[in-house]
């Protein structure tokens, strides 16, 4: 493990005015995208799609890395250049997502683990030998009647621990995902309490493991209400709320922290992430954006399949990156929305 190199690839994806973009959807997540614009989900459709995403013209500026699923990791261009090497040359890193999904937790009814640890050494070896300098792993976290349960939070946590001690005797940086699902009716003092017990379970599961915190990125979910609450909390409250749960939290040697959206709509993730940015807070580390639907979305519906809308899907991508761009640095505004 080179921890100069973990270090400066972990700054290098947190860098002020860039963040990364989520592109590892698995086929049947994929599959549910394409159904919603009425397209066929094959390996044609989604190397097209995709290599939209990666090819769009001023993207890359606003992006530090492309999170790949091993499908998209292999794939190339029409004219034979690979998409990890056209990331790579634009300036970007390429990442890739090495869990294997969750499968629901023996015993413990309604909550979930994920599986991937098999193999996991050598997989990401051959990941890196194609172009990966980070991994994701993401685990899940569902607040509800009695749960979760402290036996899914280490489980989950320990999992994850174990991930990214993989990641770092590979040489690979770890983004480390511990998402509390936005599904329910709790408020948002339920997610910060869930929130907090979870972080503080993955960190002191990466100090178990000697994991190297310099060389490391959280992929955090922001602190919401639920999105059946009917109190529905102000964007003020949850940046509030978030700022506070990380700093309680999160070790002042980490490099930054990468929002995703999670079931937040494209403009509410880039508001909420700019005014934590704008907030004047001192924090130790950055606070930037790893979104996948809050990013593709427009994107998505502006291609809806057909190769003569690929221009225009490209410049929904750029205009969502330049955004949320300008939310890590805390300068988005309104006005920037309608200009575009």
């Amino acid at each position: 493990m080179n921890r100069q190199t973990l270090e400066e690839t972990a700054n290098a994806m947190v860098a002020p005015g860039r963040g990364i973009l989520a592109m590892d959807e698995s086929h049947p997540t994929c599959k549910r995208r394409f159904d919603s614009i009425g397209v066929d989900c094959n390996e044609s459709s989604r190397r097209a799609y995709r290599g939209l995403l990666i090819t769009a013209p001023g993207a890359a500026e606003h992006l530090s890395g492309y999170i790949l699923f091993d499908e998209t990791m292999r794939q190339s261009t029409d004219t034979g250049n690979r998409f990890a090497d056209i990331i790579t040359a634009a300036g970007s890193i390429p990442g890739i997502k090495v869990d294997r999904g969750t499968l629901d937790m023996p015993l413990h009814p309604e909550e979930k683990y994920t599986q991937g640890l098999d193999g996991l050494a050598e997989r990401l070896i051959e990941y890196r030998d194609l172009g990966a300098r980070f991994a994701k792993w993401r685990s899940v976290i569902t607040i509800g009647d009695g749960i979760p349960t402290n036996a899914c939070i280490e489980a989950n946590m320990w999992a994850l621990a174990m991930y990214a001690s993989f990641c770092q005797d590979a040489g690979i940086v770890p983004i480390v995902e511990p998402e509390v699902l936005i599904d329910g009716v709790h408020d948002i003092e339920t997610c910060d309490f869930v929130s907090r017990a979870t972080l503080s379970a993955l960190f002191s599961a990466l100090a178990r493991q000697n994991v190297h915190i310099e060389g490391t990125v959280l992929k955090a979910s922001m602190v919401l209400s639920g999105k059946d609450c009917p109190d529905q909390a102000s964007d003020d409250e949850i940046a509030e709320k978030t700022i506070d749960c990380l700093r309680d939290t999160v070790p002042a040697a980490l490099p930054g922290v990468v929002f995703l959206s999670g079931g937040q709509t494209a403009l509410q993730s880039t508001v909420r992430l700019n005014t934590m940015n704008a907030s004047g807070v001192d924090l130790s580390w950055r606070l930037s954006f790893s979104y996948g639907r809050a990013l593709q979305d427009p994107a998505l519906r502006a291609w809806d399949g057909k190769a003569e809308n690929g221009e225009e899907a490209q410049r929904q991508l750029a205009l969502r990156a330049r955004l949320n761009g300008a939310a890590t640095l805390g300068e988005y505004d309104p006005n920037m929305e309608q200009a575009a």
